[in-house]
């Protein structure tokens, strides 16, 4: 045990040992024209090579599996037996190299997932009631603990901040590199980095619970998870390298050509197809995991890249879930005046719609704090009255509106049922008699999805449905303007889980797209289950994607992704395919052999590990510009 652990720790130096050995006997030959120097060099070359070839066959051979490295054990042998020496270390140098090579391209195909490990921190300070603080390993904090983060580090818990406050990048959990804001009671992700400033957070998710160690944890899963491609090519090796070992004995019985036959195990090695499949999938997981896009396995990627028909929640999927006013009619000489009269009487109230009104007006920079109030009341079913700067204002309905004999022109009545047909909440504001604003208030659309759904009918998609328990005006609204194929609103849960098992009945393949907590029995039902952010337990567990930064782009580029793998998936078997094919040809005809094969065996691995890396920079990461555009307009 020791040996074969001496040997697999310094391969690459006896792979460097053949090189220089190989250079000596040719250098023998060629310069001194000694025959002892070439063939002794070139003896001791494949000796020191075979070792590490010759254990993994035989650990192989221990778990009953005919591997690629017994086919050239078994070459080498032959080559000594007939005396081709020059052709067993050749052999065996680029099959070690191609190995050294193979594993240094394969280390930058999962490069994004290894800096996720990497930047998992290993130490906590606690901070003790007696103020005290304590560097811990992250293994002893325990949830409710005090941790102490400073400007420059690395937030070692779930939690929420106490006191403090600072910029967090949480590129790292949603892949969107713009700090984010925040103070005293926001929660805070593991990983987060501090830019500037001291929190103390209480830790409520610790170790592997976090969403940090969750999305480790999936990631390094979804290596794993193998995709039908991989699991067809493993079943196919487990046949196809026996089967080599089988022809080479019959090419032997039936020529009697040892050299030919012993040609046949080198040139039959399934390299490039055993590991096409697999390098295409770490590549296409790494381009997500980056982008805060986690995607379970090459399953998930398979069935993802088949989906033809895409159904949404509503709230918090297609709109933002918060509401905010979507639509002003104004009929004030001084709209200014009428926006304060209005924000200042919201602001005696705790009702959903003012807060909406009052941000409105915070962002029209309106000011309305200093203004006096008299009195004030609030009339159950149709808003509020009150006396603000001497003004007699009504904030409600149209049943106020009527209570209080404020007529409404034609103009009026029409901007009402305009606004009323967008499904809009409306509130009505009368100002000493006369009605000076109509404002509508509803959930407001993502900023630019109508071209963002666009991008998933260009990559493929045929069918986007959306399946909301809101009401029937304000679904149709919203599907009309975003450009929807089919719109259900009025759902219960198990309903919309009866419209997808319809759409699979129809022969479609699903993806569900919502939040992840209230929509999980339709996101387990359908073929994928997608999770817009939210970074919750459920969204992580429940869903087959999950998209932490909980955009739009994220989702064309994940789709487009799945698509991208899969293709770059079929492109490494049939390269691999291909170059067996050459392979035999040449052999057939013959100007192929032992060493010209296995340089061409080994340049087949690297070509479809290369082809595979083109994954990794697949699609453009999103500049900080455009995501505080981006920003801004979610805002707005």
């Amino acid at each position: 045990m020791k040996f074969q652990r001496y040997i697999q720790n310094h391969q690459n130096q006896i792979t460097l040992a053949s090189a220089i050995l190989i250079a000596i006997g040719f250098a023998g030959k060629y310069l001194l024209s000694s025959t002892v120097v070439y063939d002794w060099a070139f003896i001791l070359a494949s000796i020191i090579a075979a070792v590490p070839i010759m254990i993994h066959a035989y650990q192989s051979l221990r778990v009953k599996v005919i591997s690629i490295e017994l086919l050239v054990s078994i070459a080498v042998v032959g080559a000594f037996i007939i005396g081709e020496y020059n052709e067993s270390a050749i052999v065996t140098f680029l099959f070690l190299f191609g190995s050294y090579l193979e594993q240094r391209t394969l280390s930058k195909t999962r490069q994004s997932i290894k800096s996720l490990t990497q930047m998992a921190p290993e130490t906590a300070v606690i901070l003790h009631d007696d103020g005290t603080q304590e560097e811990v390993d992250i293994d002893d904090v325990d949830e409710g603990d005090h941790i102490m983060v400073k400007t420059g580090a690395s937030v070692p818990v779930d939690g929420n901040i106490v006191s403090g406050s600072g910029y967090l990048d949480e590129s790292v959990i949603t892949g969107e590199s713009k700090a984010v804001a925040k103070t005293a009671g926001d929660s805070v992700y593991s990983g987060s980095i501090l830019g500037n400033g001291t929190l103390t957070v209480e830790a409520t998710k610790v170790g592997e619970d976090t969403t940090f160690g969750k999305i480790i944890e999936l990631v390094e899963d979804a290596q794993d998870a193998k995709s039908p491609a991989e699991s067809f090519i493993d079943k196919f090796a487990q046949y196809y390298t026996p089967a080599v070992l089988v022809i080479a004995v019959l090419v032997y019985l039936f020529t009697r050509d040892f050299p030919t036959a012993i040609t046949v195990l080198v040139l039959g090695c399934p390299g490039a197809l055993v590991i096409g499949a697999p390098v295409s999938n770490v590549a296409g997981i790494g381009n997500g995991a980056k982008r805060g896009i986690l995607l379970k396995g090459g399953a998930v990627m398979d069935d993802f890249a088949k989906v033809d028909t895409f159904v949404f929640d509503k709230t918090g999927t297609l709109t933002l879930g918060n509401t905010a006013v979507s639509a002003v009619k104004d009929y004030a000489d001084d709209s200014k005046e009428a926006l304060a009269l209005v924000a200042r009487a919201e602001r005696l109230s705790n009702h959903p719609l003012g807060k909406a009104i009052t941000d409105y007006a915070t962002h029209e920079k309106v000011d309305f704090e200093q203004l006096d109030v008299a009195e004030n009341d609030t009339v159950k079913g149709q808003g509020l009255t009150a006396t603000i700067d001497g003004h007699h204002v009504l904030v409600g309905n149209l049943k106020m509106m009527n209570a209080n004999s404020i007529a409404l022109t034609d103009t009026q009545k029409a901007d009402l049922t305009d606004v009323q047909h967008t499904g809009s909440s409306v509130v009505m504001v009368a100002v000493d008699g006369a009605l000076k604003l109509i404002l509508g208030v509803s959930d407001t659309i993502r900023p630019g999805i109508k071209a963002q759904l666009q991008a998933l009918r260009d990559h493929g998609a045929k069918h986007l449905v959306m399946l909301t328990g809101d009401n029937k005006i304000t679904a149709q609204y919203v599907a009309e303007q975003i450009g929807l194929d089919e719109v259900h609103a009025e759902l219960l849960p198990e309903e919309k889980v009866d419209y997808i098992k319809k759409f699979k009945d129809q022969g479609r393949t699903v993806a569900f797209v919502g939040d992840g907590i209230n929509d999980s029995p339709a996101i387990a039902t359908a073929q994928i289950g997608i999770a817009m952010g939210s970074g919750t337990d459920v969204a992580i567990e429940t869903s087959d994607v999950v998209l932490m930064q909980s955009s739009f782009e994220a989702l064309v580029h994940a789709y487009a992704l799945s698509k991208k793998t899969v293709i770059n998936t079929k492109e490494n078997i049939a390269i691999a395919i291909g170059v067996v094919v050459f392979l035999l040809i040449g052999l057939i005809v013959g100007f192929i052999y032992m060493a010209s094969g296995m340089f061409v065996h080994e340049a087949s691995i690297l070509v479809v590990i290369f082809n595979a890396m083109r994954l990794i920079s697949y699609g453009k990461m999103p500049t900080q510009a455009q995501q505080a555009a981006t920003q801004k307009t979610s805002l707005t």
